[in-house]
């Protein structure tokens, strides 16, 4: 995920919380979990995709149920863009104070909805940072009511982020514009030339220097020296 560019700027500056060593469970996001292990975090991954499991699993990350990770851990994130990630049940066997925040999708990631009809008090500890007393006489801090803790509790995206997010858009249009007779009315995904071109243009901003592919390596992969460099349907 692009926004996890922040760093963990949107863990940090709404709790100063040390993250080494943390047990942190986070549902799905890569760019999240990424983050936190680099701040010293223990991570555990929870998914649903066998895929995805497998490449936790084999970039050394425990993966593990929010049933089991809800007992232990420290710090929630959810970053799945669906529903119901983190209910009534893993709430209630979290350790007392865990932090529970959302960088997916909207507040129903996390039941808030429960939070707020059950809890036996909330508290505002400052702007964005409540703490609910649980019946079971624990509590857990949630962040940004558990809407998007990076627009909440941090910067939001970063103006090198978002300049990659608009440059894509910007070429999209003219790619639409000027060959119109080439795309019938539709969705489209970008093609890989522009999406080459994108990274190339903020490479100076990063001191990258990019290596050069000679004609010979070219023809040897069947490539234009040029670019682009991965078939159409490469996920990167």
């Amino acid at each position: 995920m692009l926004s996890s560019l922040n760093g963990s700027d949107h863990f940090r500056y709404p709790i100063f919380h040390c993250l080494d060593p943390c047990t942190t469970v986070v549902d799905v996001g890569k760019g999240s979990a990424r983050a936190l292990r680099n701040f010293g975090a223990r991570v555990l991954i929870t998914e649903i995709d066998p895929i995805n499991a497998l490449q936790a699993a084999m970039e050394g990350y425990e993966v593990t149920t929010m049933e089991e990770a809800s007992k232990v851990g420290r710090i929630f994130v959810t970053a799945t863009g669906c529903r119901d990630i983190i209910l009534s049940q893993h709430i209630l066997q979290m350790p007392d104070n865990a932090i529970v925040c959302n960088i997916g999708h909207f507040d129903i990631e996390i039941d808030v909805a429960w939070l707020n009809k059950n809890a036996v008090s909330k508290e505002v500890i400052k702007p964005q940072v409540d703490r609910y007393k649980l019946p079971n006489g624990r509590s857990i801090i949630l962040l940004a009511e558990g809407r998007l803790v990076n627009l909440g509790c941090a910067h939001g995206h970063p103006s090198f982020v978002m300049s990659n997010s608009f440059s894509n858009q910007v070429l999209a249009q003219i790619e639409l514009f000027t060959k119109k007779d080439q795309y019938a009315i539709g969705v489209y995904v970008l093609p890989k030339k522009l999406d080459e071109e994108v990274a190339a243009a903020h490479l100076d901003h990063l001191d990258v220097r990019l290596s050069k592919m000679t004609t010979e390596q070219a023809n040897y992969l069947d490539l234009n020296v040029s670019g682009p460099f991965k078939p159409e349907h490469y996920r990167y």
